[in-house]
């Protein structure tokens, strides 16, 4: 134990501020979700990143990095979101072994009438409370550490999604 770089006191209080406000918002974040959509934050998120992917459509793979998320869980989580008619799975034109998700019309419509609601939570209980400055400070802390914390870019989301046809809603 005597190699243990044990945390001084004032990063004790800097953990203990992070992990207690990281909770709380998180916390408020997926309750106005569930509260306003039904939706958990793990599904919206999945929404948000394909309807910002090229025709709405990415690799499985692709989705799973991107969102942090295991294969397993991601799957599990596409899943249910086809029962509930928000993406659709289909195999990639190539790949034999790769699957896309592909946000359906249901799917655009779930995540427009969720974003006002999550994005004004995400206003009043992060931004309003914060300076330009201060939101400067927390994204540059923000990418290090998920730079530091993951191997690749997480945002946004792109893949070989090799769409064949026009997304839902397309003009």
């Amino acid at each position: 134990m005597g190699d243990t770089r044990w945390l001084t006191e004032d990063e004790q209080r800097t953990w203990r501020s992070f992990l207690t406000a990281s909770r709380l918002l998180w916390d408020r974040i997926e309750r106005q979700l569930q509260q306003g959509t039904g939706l958990p934050h793990a599904y919206y998120e999945i929404l948000v990143r394909l309807s910002e992917a090229p025709e709405g459509v990415l690799r499985m793979s692709t989705l799973a990095t991107s969102s942090t998320s295991s294969r397993s869980r991601l799957s599990h989580a596409v899943t249910r979101m086809e029962e509930a008619g928000l993406v659709r799975r289909r195999p990639h034109p190539t790949d034999k072994r790769g699957q896309l998700a592909e946000l359906t019309e249901a799917g655009w419509d779930q995540l427009r009438a969720a974003a006002p609601g999550h994005v004004e939570e995400v206003r009043s209980s992060l931004f309003d409370l914060l300076t330009p400055d201060e939101q400067a400070v927390l994204r540059t802390i923000s990418d290090k550490l998920a730079a530091h914390l993951h191997d690749g870019p997480l945002w946004p989301a792109t893949g070989d999604g090799a769409p064949d046809s026009d997304p839902p809603g397309a003009p």
